[in-house]
């Protein structure tokens, strides 16, 4: 999938896009989605100045946006203006080692149990074949509520 894609699947924008491709997809079992990490992204102005490292909880939403991209892949739909997949929890992350820019982060999803529209996911995310982040991930899809006052 590229990005054009990928954007239909997903709501986010620019600057918080952080799904650049999809490489390979598995409805109901995995996804490959390749973040490619580059010096000009806002975060690294202040995360760090002099030794730039692309924030965890980044990595993480990342790994989620693939994951949505793998449920609505696996429903057989896409995303539409009555719901949303929400990012429920987290669990077991474990931070390997620094990304940075210039890297390219291979994320690898893999699909867990559903139920009641709550889905497990077990993430996993490397960059030139090793291993920099891995979690289990929960996500929701749930209806948007309307508007207050409408």
């Amino acid at each position: 999938m590229d990005i054009r894609e990928v954007l239909s699947y997903l709501p986010h924008r620019f600057p918080f896009l952080l799904i650049d491709r999809i490489r390979e997809c598995e409805p109901g079992r995995r996804i490959v989605a390749i973040k490619n990490v580059t010096a000009n992204e806002p975060h690294f102005q202040g995360h760090f100045p002099d030794r730039p490292i692309m924030p965890g909880v980044l990595i993480l939403e990342a790994m989620a946006q693939a994951a949505a991209v793998l449920g609505f892949r696996t429903m057989g739909r896409q995303p539409d203006q009555t719901s949303m997949y929400y990012f429920a929890g987290i669990d077991s992350a474990r931070f390997k080692r620094p990304v940075v820019p210039g890297d390219q982060l291979e994320i690898e999803v893999l699909a867990g149990v559903s139920r009641q529209g709550i889905s497990k996911f077990s993430c996993t995310a490397r960059v030139d074949g090793a291993l920099v982040t891995e979690a289990e991930l929960l996500c929701a899809l749930r209806p948007i509520a309307p508007p207050i006052g409408r």
